[in-house]
């Protein structure tokens, strides 16, 4: 039989369902592999479901960018935590997360075959959308603190170039971009559109799904607040961390206004709009008290600290990176063994999952990413001494 082929054929499979059937033949295996939290959305979440319910027309569409009561909830808290103020240069288009986000924006402002710079480690689902849209992934690495090069990202810049990509605080390391790096990312953007042939100029998109996990008075920048920075920053956020809210696939992006006819064209094809129930839901949880957020994120800095603590033992056989944001570590193990056949073997033979580093685009040795949202205090205890002993025994050996 003749097999079929198409685009997605060079599209990497994501890891995570990958790790789950390994976890699924192997219970009892802890998880330190997929990024969510271990909490639940705020009470008022749910208490605005029978707003939702009262109104038949709410089974109806609703608008492309999402419903205005939510609309105007995200200017203020856009306004109120990240200082960036949606006036007439741009505007919020509410997301089925911002993964989709993240999709919209490269769809909206490329062609087949321009280029997307990403700093490596990379998130795979943004390579995997860059391939998806026929263009190609620049990668620049980090440093050896897996912080930005911006003297090596100008460097990466041609006339292909549409975008650089940033994550702050990080997935998968965990760390936290400087102001000053971003700022001098978001010029580089500037430079290069002013450089550039007719309109088409290059984005700094930033993706900052855990704006609010930092860490040791660490503080979040949004590069989409500094000044003139509206015609070509687009921010991508998310509900999915912060307020529990993964399966309700919420997220929002702040775009520049001139792009807000390509974005609604790729978003009422695939969506058409984002689910008003949850959209209903996200707009109670922005109105949780702010215990909620400080309690449930103190609760994972405590399992942070653990996690460290146990992850400092290994000393001589991996090195890890201080990392003071999100809910992830990035283990570089010294050894020559392919990261995801230790995935392997730490699941059937310890029982604890973690992601290989190759899915993040590190294959020059073998790296772990260590996820600990998702777990409370003792079972995150015993799912990382199973992690250390598990390397020690492996590696070891």
């Amino acid at each position: 039989m003749e097999s079929l082929t198409s685009r997605m054929q060079a599209v990497q499979s994501p890891i995570i369902p990958v790790v789950g059937e390994l976890i699924k033949n192997s219970p009892g295996t802890i998880s330190l592999g997929q990024g969510v939290v271990y909490y639940n959305p705020p009470a008022e979440a749910i208490k605005f479901l029978p707003e939702f319910f009262a109104e038949p027309t709410n089974n109806l569409y609703k608008s492309v960018e999402g419903i205005p009561p939510l609309l105007t909830a995200l200017a203020g808290k856009l306004q109120a935590f990240n200082n960036i103020e949606i006036n007439g240069e741009n505007c919020i288009v509410v997301t089925a997360g911002s993964n989709m986000g993240f999709m919209n924006a490269i769809l909206a402002i490329t062609n087949p075959g321009d280029e997307i710079i990403l700093n490596t480690p990379y998130y795979f689902n943004h390579e995997m959308a860059i391939a998806m849209a026929g263009c190609r992934a620049v990668l620049v690495a980090t440093d050896e603190n897996y912080q930005l090069r911006p003297e090596a990202i100008a460097q990466a810049i041609t006339p292909k170039t549409r975008a650089v990509v940033t994550i702050s605080p990080n997935n998968p390391t965990g760390v936290v971009y400087s102001k000053a790096a971003l700022r001098q990312v978001n010029q580089i953007c500037g430079v290069g559109r002013s450089c550039a042939e007719g309109d088409r100029g290059i984005y700094h998109i930033s993706d900052e799904a855990y704006e609010c996990f930092t860490y040791n008075g660490v503080k979040h920048v949004s590069p989409g607040a500094f000044r003139n920075s509206s015609k070509y920053t687009i921010s991508l956020f998310s509900l999915s961390k912060a307020y529990g809210f993964a399966s309700w696939r919420i997220g929002y992006m702040v775009i520049p206004k001139h792009l807000f006819v390509a974005v609604k064209k790729v978003q009422d094809t695939i969506l058409i709009c984002p689910p008003v129930i949850s959209q209903y839901a996200a707009l109670g949880a922005l109105q949780a008290k702010e215990e909620y957020l400080k309690s449930n994120i103190g609760a994972i800095a405590q399992v942070r600290q653990l996690v460290l603590d146990s992850l400092n033992r290994l000393q001589g056989l991996s090195s890890i990176t201080p990392a003071n944001g999100a809910f992830y570590f990035f283990l570089k193990v010294n050894t020559q063994m392919d990261a995801f056949e230790l995935v392997k073997r730490l699941i059937q033979e310890h029982k604890v999952a973690v992601i290989p580093g190759t899915t993040f685009g590190m294959d020059d040795g073998c790296y772990l990413r260590v996820a600990y949202g998702a777990l409370q205090k003792e079972t995150a205890k015993e799912g990382i001494e199973r992690l250390v002993q598990g390397l020690e025994t492996i590696v070891r050996s």
